[in-house]
């Protein structure tokens, strides 16, 4: 049975109905799906966000998004206005980069009827994994994923809460490569603008809902 969505401002919603992929044996509901929508109120979203400075050292100025998740109304939209860019594609999974991008992922999947998959720091994940290791400013990282996460050709938007340099999206779109997946997008809350992350991936559809400049 369908039902309606409270307290989205401006956020419209219609429906798919699209039968679960992969192997499931679960009932597949029709749930209200956002339109492509331009109506969405950017700046009274970012207003949400709180600006800390000089976290987490000195000159740098923390964009704090607790404070936009905490509001109903502001959640539900940006996870509209990103599930709005999109609705018109076939989605199989969304890839949610730990740790903020397990706030994101499962909402956005849910969305588009999709399946939600973690890439995870190391010895996180129980069952073998595919491994990338990157630089950072200082030293190295590593993210993780099960290898049998993604049938090769499945359609996979990867989501972050946050592009900056963009290391931590390139280490996990290397990951999707290994295991065959087709990247249909780049996801992201936030976008620091003046960092130039998006350069790092022309190939790419990059998506971000709010951005800033400086």
């Amino acid at each position: 049975m369908p039902f309606a969505l409270k307290g989205h401002g401006e956020c419209s919603v219609r429906y798919r109905n699209e039968p679960v992929r992969g192997p499931s044996t679960l009932t597949t509901y029709n749930r209200p799906m956002p339109q492509t929508n331009r109506n969405v109120n950017v700046e009274a979203l970012k207003r949400l966000v709180r600006t800390v400075p000089d976290f987490p050292k000195p000159g740098i100025l923390f964009y704090d998004i607790t404070t936009l998740l905490k509001d109903k109304t502001g959640f539900a939209q940006l996870i509209d206005a990103l599930a709005a860019h999109y609705i018109e594609r076939k989605v199989d999974l969304v890839l949610g980069i730990e740790a903020r991008g397990f706030i994101f992922g499962p909402a956005l999947a849910y969305r588009l009827n999709a399946g939600f998959v973690p890439v995870r720091k190391p010895r996180k994940l129980p069952a073998p994994v595919a491994r990338v290791t990157y630089d950072l400013e200082y030293g190295t990282d590593t993210l993780e994923i099960h290898m049998d996460a993604i049938v090769p050709g499945q359609n996979v938007v990867l989501v972050d809460d946050l592009l900056a340099t963009g290391g931590t999206m390139d280490a996990t779109v290397k990951l999707v490569k290994q295991l065959g997946g087709a990247i249909a997008g780049l996801c992201f809350a936030v976008e620091l603008d003046f960092l130039k992350g998006r350069d790092r991936f022309p190939e790419f559809d990059v998506f971000s809902l709010l951005h800033y400049d400086e």
